[in-house]
Parts: structure tokens; sequence; C-alpha cells
């Protein structure tokens, strides 16, 4: 059975991060098996060729594309809530798929208004994992009280959607256990296009590594990359403090770290430790030209410190071929299994040493590498959404 869909993203999609990506890549599968997919969002965002995304009414003043709380977002979801009633009342849809919690606070408003018209809509909630938790690992909730009040609203949200999806297992547990929302909680976890990720050629690989260092670079110099967010959550400082011991010990090293949005901090980092010589910063990678830009890299890092969200870039990594060391956390044990080199959490000394091992170790990282292009097909965006298609004909 085919569907049409009303995805809800209530963010400036499509901003080339984390939960954009799973947004993208969902309706994209969903797509190819005969399924229509509208996504409704901000003002602010690309169009993604393909798939028919609705923004709402242009707020001048409201430019950001980062991730983190905005009091702003109260009135943009506000006009994403009416856009989305407008598309209800002169479309025909069989379900609501909500990103984030927000969203599914949207969702749930659009699905209690349309009753009104008889009109009976499943909703299905998609989140990366506990709201609390991610804003506390984002430094927003720094007392007791702020954490008890979102705590109250996370449990409130989670009750209103006819079944919730989770970008991790670690996440699913972890909500049942915290919040007992009374729904089915499944995970679906994220995923990867294998065909757009993979190995490239050894001729690619020295254009690319030319293109981005130019003469700064030796042929048998190991590249290190790291694709994602740049703030501290997700690792990044302890990153930086990490690749000076490396380059202590290793000349023939460089670091390549692509993302937004703090990279002139990082950069400054950079150069007080000096180290600047050996590390690029790009800035913002479009989604399309990250797999170009991985082909660079021998190994990636990712020192994630969020326990509960998703962590999407593995699946990219692995997909290229990438031996991963990573933060020893649950999230990156689902994903990369026996394919990772896991560093303590938030530790400068065992990142750089798990490192060094890798950079020490060829012949063994070689054979990861395969093993992790191999673990990768099993992660495939066409497998994942079988899964979705099936809950929604449950619901359905």
């Amino acid at each position: 059975m085919q569907y049409k869909i009303l995805f809800i993203a209530p963010t400036p999609y499509f901003s080339d991060r984390g939960c954009h990506v799973r947004i993208l890549e969902e309706a994209n599968a969903l797509q190819r098996r005969g399924n229509k997919v509208t996504i409704i969002t901000y003002h602010l965002g690309r169009n993604i060729k393909g798939i028919k995304t609705i923004r709402t009414l242009n707020i001048p003043w409201y430019k950001k594309k980062e991730a983190g709380p905005s009091y702003h977002k109260i009135y943009l979801d506000i006009l994403l809530t009416f856009k989305g009633i407008y598309l209800m009342r002169r479309e025909k849809f069989d379900i609501i798929h909500a990103h984030l919690h927000e969203g599914v606070f949207v969702g749930f408003n659009i699905k209690t208004l349309m009753r009104l018209f008889g009109k009976r809509i499943p909703l299905v909630a998609d989140i990366q994992g506990s709201l609390v938790r991610e804003m506390s690992d984002h430094g927003y909730l720094k007392n007791k009280i702020a954490k008890r009040i979102f705590y109250m609203i996370e449990s409130m949200i989670l009750k209103m959607p006819d079944m919730i999806f989770t970008s991790s297992t670690n996440a699913t547990e972890y909500i049942k256990k915290e919040f007992s929302p009374g729904k089915k909680v499944i995970p679906v976890c994220d995923a990867v296009d294998t065909n757009l990720f993979k190995p490239c050629s050894k001729v690619k690989r020295i254009a690319v590594r030319k293109k981005l260092f130019g003469k700064n670079i030796k042929e048998d110099d190991i590249v290190i990359a790291y694709l994602g967010l740049l703030n501290s959550y997700q690792g990044v400082d302890l990153l930086i403090k990490a690749a000076e011991v490396v380059l202590k010990k290793k000349k023939d090293v460089k670091f390549l770290v692509m993302g937004f949005p703090d990279v002139e901090k990082y950069k400054g980092m950079a150069e007080e430790l000096g180290i600047s010589n050996s590390i690029i910063f790009t800035g913002k990678v479009p989604y399309e030209k990250a797999p170009e830009m991985l082909c660079a890299a021998d190994m990636a890092v990712s020192f994630k410190i969020s326990e509960t969200e998703a962590n999407g870039k593995l699946y990219n990594y692995i997909a290229c071929g990438l031996p991963c060391t990573v933060s020893d956390i649950p999230v990156n044990r689902e994903i990369l299994e026996d394919c990772g080199i896991y560093a303590k959490k938030n530790d400068i000394k065992d990142s750089a040493a798990r490192i060094l091992w890798m950079i020490d170790n060829p012949s063994q990282i070689k054979e990861m590498s395969k093993k992790s292009r191999n673990l990768s097909k099993g992660y495939s965006w066409s497998k994942r959404i079988i899964a979705v298609l099936n809950k929604y004909k449950e619901l359905i």
C-alpha cells in the first residue's frame, strides 16, 4: 500500500546537518517505494530536488540555521501549525510524520483540529532521543527547576503521538524507562545511502587531498576526518586537544575538520595550540559533497558526549570504508559493533592514544576498513524504511 505523508520539520530544513539528513533520507526512501511526501518547514533552508517542500511565511529577522532552542520558535511553530491545517484542508493525507519534539506538538495540534472537520489522522513522532538530555548536553538546562519544567513538557509531548520512532535502541530504552509514555516506542535507527557514500578510487583520493591541502600534504600522510556540527557536546573541543597530543608524536598526520557553526572558535583554538598548519577547517559542507570530502581521509573520528542522541555521521564514515575512533557511548557501540576503536568518554589522553593506535597498526586498520563497508550495507535506508511502512500500516 502507498501513502500520502505529511512530514513536519520545525527547523530551517535543509541545512546540511544531522536531523535534516534523517528527514531527507527517510523522505527519499519512502518516495522510492511509491509514497508521496510533503515536508512543511520554516522559511529558512534550501529545497532539495524531488521532494515537495512547503515553507511558512518569511520572517526576515529570524536567520538562525544552527541547532539549539530559540524563543522565536514559539511563533514559528504557530505559523507551521496553520500551514499544516491549511494543507490538510486542501489535500488528503494518510499520516502525519512529525520530526523532533516540537514537531510532535505541532502535529498534535493539527491532528486535534482536523478532528473538528471529521478527519482522523494518525500521528507518528520521530525523535533522536530525550529532549531533556539533549538540552542538558547542549548546556541549556543549568538548574533543577528548569530541568523539572522541561521534564514535564517532554512527558506531555511523548503522550501525544500514536507511535514514537527513535534514532537508536539506547534512546528507545531510555524513553521507556524514564517517561513510560504508554505508547509504542520503537527504534528506527539512522541509516545511509550506500550508493552515495562509498569508497573512492586512489586517483580521486589524491585529487581531493591536493584540492584541500595543496602542497602541504605528502602522498603517505595520514588524514583524519571529522564531519558534523562544531560544538563542545559533539566533542570537537576534545578532538582539537587530542590532535595536539597526536601531532607532537606524529608529523605525517593531517586533520580535516568539516562543519559549522563555530569555525573561527576552533581555528583560534588550533592556533593557540600551535597546530593550525596541520588542520584544515572547511566550514559547512553541502550534504551532496560530503562523500567526496570524506574521500580524502584514511580514518575518521567522533568524540560525541551525548549518550541519548543518535550519531548519524558514523553511518557515512563506515559506508566510505573509514575505520573510526569514537567515544565509548552506547549509541556508538550499537552502530559500529567491533568496527570501532573506543576511547573513554571525554578523555583527551585516551582519545589521542586510540588515534595513535590506529596510525601505528595499518594492517588491522585495513581489515577494519573492509569490515566497516560490509557492515554499512546492512544499514541502508531501503531496508530501514520497511519498518516505517509496516508501522504506518498498523496505524492506518
